[in-house]
């Protein structure tokens, strides 16, 4: 008898500290899940939706975006259920987007699917060190503007600042695993309502300023570009909106971090709604008054592209809180590589100390816990960082290239992966109303995948033009 209460004691223990998978309980809410999906999403690409919108005019802009936003919901809800395979409370997790494939579909699908996965994750990595490295240079160009009444040129090499933000990352990229990255989330959100907010200060006071609103129900118009370049700068537009809002990338990590009951699928649903309902707002308000403020002028990115000078403070404020910002977002996007590597070391070298021993480091202020040093980690990922710093430093175009890399995963992994796991999972008939519909979807997507890379293509062709490494290019 005392045998079976101990059994009983030791079984509640267990399902109060730990999952159904013997991990320890997570700890994520609506919340934490809303802070990490807006980190991902409301990324420095909403600087450039002024820009996106001046391509496509008043009519199409902010439909595509409304678009792409019922698009992002619908997909990112498809995907959410393939958390768990079978039953959606009590179903096997799958910890991973490729686990969820493989449990799905599986075959080659799944190698497939890992592949462009991580080189998008590596591609949107670089353009993170970028665009925290124009941003950083944005501050010292404005200063030196101001200085001298905007007589200087102030020509400015984004190099220094990439190292920068490469330091940052290294240190930042010790933190464990993403279930202790929600503080970081949580920061790097706020820091984008920042200069998201300040950036559509700026357009409405200029609209204001001048009072009118600028820009024509078709975009830009031809004359001031020839009829090629709208055709490829309206493919770009396009791209730039889809990728805006795609997160597909981390969304089956994100979920994992999330507690239950309820259902993390439930959960994650309600966590999506909330945070692309509240991105769109911001999107569309920031893309719409941008475009209204400069018309077919409005500048690639609308803070470091000088659409605004002054207050020249508050245009170092919001730079300053998008490097924050891509601070998180670059771990957070990192964080899945680390994961794969580092798990898939320890199971080839299971009895390898350098990649599986943790060492205490207790010499940490008081009320901080020890934290664990992993040397293969250590090593790994600096040594990740460095590539992912280098690479820019050598080619500061790589956007255009993380555009095509975007542009060819977009398809796949925000609606062909998604929409085929979910028909599985549902068992939906072939050739249903329902199956013929998911279909439709899919090769909408797909055709917006093919569209964006081309626009991305012509980018990378015009910037090769001009290209000297490690020369001013700002």
């Amino acid at each position: 008898m005392s045998g079976e209460i101990i059994s009983n004691e030791q079984r509640f223990h267990v399902s109060k500290c730990f999952d159904d998978d013997g991990r320890l309980k997570r700890t994520g809410t609506v919340w934490t899940a809303s802070a990490h999906i807006i980190t991902a999403v409301i990324g420095s690409g909403i600087l450039s939706l002024a820009w996106a919108t001046a391509q496509l005019g008043w009519i199409a802009g902010p439909t595509v975006m409304l678009l792409f936003s019922f698009v992002t919901c619908y997909t990112s809800s498809l995907l959410a259920s393939c958390y768990r395979s079978g039953d959606p409370v009590a179903g096997k997790r799958n910890y991973t987007y490729m686990e969820a494939v493989k449990a799905n579909l599986g075959g080659c699908k799944v190698k497939i699917c890992g592949a462009i996965q991580y080189m998008n994750l590596f591609g949107v990595a670089i353009g993170y060190t970028i665009a925290a490295s124009i941003s950083m240079a944005a501050v010292n160009r404005s200063n030196c503007f101001h200085d001298s009444h905007a007589k200087n040129p102030c020509h400015i090499s984004s190099t220094p600042y990439m190292l920068a933000f490469g330091g940052m990352g290294v240190l930042f990229s010790q933190i464990p695993d993403f279930n202790q990255t929600s503080w970081l989330s949580v920061v790097a959100a706020a820091m984008s309502f920042t200069y998201s907010s300040i950036g559509l200060a700026l357009g409405i006071f200029k609209v204001a300023e001048t009072g009118q609103f600028r820009g024509s129900l078709t975009g830009i118009s031809i004359g001031v570009v020839s009829e090629t370049e709208k055709i490829w700068r309206t493919l770009q537009a396009l791209g730039e909106i889809a990728f805006a809002y795609s997160y597909s990338l981390i969304l089956i990590e994100i979920q994992n971090t999330i507690k239950s009951p309820p259902s993390e699928s439930q959960t994650m649903k309600k966590a999506t709604l909330l945070s692309v309902s509240v991105t769109t707002v911001f999107y569309m308000l920031f893309g719409c008054f941008g475009y209204a403020a400069f018309g077919d002028l409005a500048p690639k990115n609308l803070l470091t592209g000088f659409g605004f000078y002054n207050p020249f403070w508050l245009v170092d404020i919001a730079n300053i809180t998008i490097v924050l910002h891509l601070v998180g977002a670059y771990q957070l996007t990192c964080q899945p590589i680390f994961a794969f590597v580092e798990k898939h070391a320890a199971r080839i070298f299971p009895r390898s100390n350098f990649i599986n021993k943790e060492y205490d480091i207790t010499a940490l202020p008081a009320g901080f816990k020890p934290y664990k040093l992993n040397l293969f980690r250590l090593v790994w990922r600096t040594v990740f960082v460095v590539i992912t710093t280098v690479i820019p430093m050598l080619m500061p175009f790589f956007d255009n290239v993380s555009g095509i890399l975007g542009a060819f995963g977009f398809w796949p992994l925000a609606a062909y992966f998604p929409v085929e796991m979910y028909i599985v999972q549902k068992k939906i008939p072939k050739w249903s109303s329902k199956w013929i519909c998911l279909q439709m979807l899919s090769v909408a997507c797909l055709i917006i995948s093919i569209a964006a890379a081309a626009g991305a293509f012509a980018g990378l062709a015009m910037n090769l033009k001009d290209y000297k490494p490690f020369q001013p290019n700002y």
